[in-house]
């Protein structure tokens, strides 16, 4: 019994002086655009990185610290010549580095807002138990915009009839709704509702008015009227063709009318000294 737990610590004694020793560098937090490739930075070193000549596994996790890896790939540390396996350019998630030089690191391609969350680095050595793993927090951004804006025609509950508008962006845009003069306006009956990741309905009573959605946040601004073609700015488009038009029509009266004077003194009959000349 005894040499069973002299063995114990013994071997804790050793893989904890090793895990020690070791060490991993992450990003804490990485933020990126939906769409782009992204790069989760993670690199390790340990004390027998010059002489080790086994194998060193990378495992990637997602959500949850003891989850099953989505990417594993091990390598032999006995050479540094030549390209391992692991960075494979054509899927969505490959190694970005050599791990035979301690890099670790992971290459997402075309993020997108499921990608949103906590991802763990984790290594492990051969014929080491024990092993090193840390977390990175990858944060997808949206810049806001206006999907859609609609009238909401009333229910059989009576309810009056609502504008709404729907928002997306990652961090979730504040709505504001605007008048016609572009003033904000603070006393309407505003109901938020999140529809979706990264998704806001916003819906406000609606009396034929013409008003202004508009979505912000830290990465920029979108807006969008409703109806989209204001009628003051119809009217003021009428105007100005008419006044067009009346300008158009005074230029042909007045050509045509030089025309018609050249014409008749062309054709006028000659004076009577001319005639008896003749």
């Amino acid at each position: 019994m005894w040499q069973q737990q002299t063995f114990f610590v013994l071997w804790g004694f050793i893989t904890g002086s090793l895990s020690a020793s070791w060490d991993m560098a992450v990003s804490p937090v990485v933020f990126v655009p939906r769409g782009e490739d992204v790069v989760l930075p993670c690199s390790f070193t340990h004390p027998r990185q010059q002489r080790y000549s086994g194998m060193i596994t990378l495992k990637w996790l997602a959500r949850e610290s003891n989850a099953l890896p989505f990417l594993t790939c091990s390598v032999r540390n006995e050479s540094m010549e030549g390209q391992h396996s692991c960075a494979v350019s054509e899927f969505k998630y490959s190694t970005y580095g050599d791990l035979r030089r301690g890099e670790l690191s992971l290459l997402i391609r075309r993020v997108q807002l499921g990608d949103n969350g906590t991802f763990f680095c984790r290594v492990e050595l051969d014929r080491v138990l024990q092993y090193i793993q840390k977390e990175t927090q990858l944060y997808v951004t949206v810049q806001p915009q206006i999907l859609n804006m609609s009238v909401v025609e009333p229910g059989s509950d009576g309810a009056p009839r609502r504008l709404q508008c729907e928002v997306e962006g990652q961090p979730m845009p504040n709505v504001t709704w605007l008048s016609a003069s572009g003033t904000p306006m603070q006393d309407l009956d505003v109901k938020n509702q999140q529809s979706g990741p990264a998704r806001l309905l916003s819906s406000v009573p609606y009396l034929q008015e013409v008003l202004s959605c508009r979505a912000e946040s830290r990465l920029g601004v979108a807006e969008r009227r409703h109806p989209a073609t204001h009628r003051g700015h119809v009217g003021a488009q009428l105007v100005v063709r008419l006044v067009l038009f009346t300008l158009l029509t005074a230029l042909l009266v007045t050509g045509t009318s030089v025309l018609i004077r050249r014409k008749l003194e062309d054709h006028r009959v000659p004076p009577a000294d001319f005639l008896e000349e003749l």
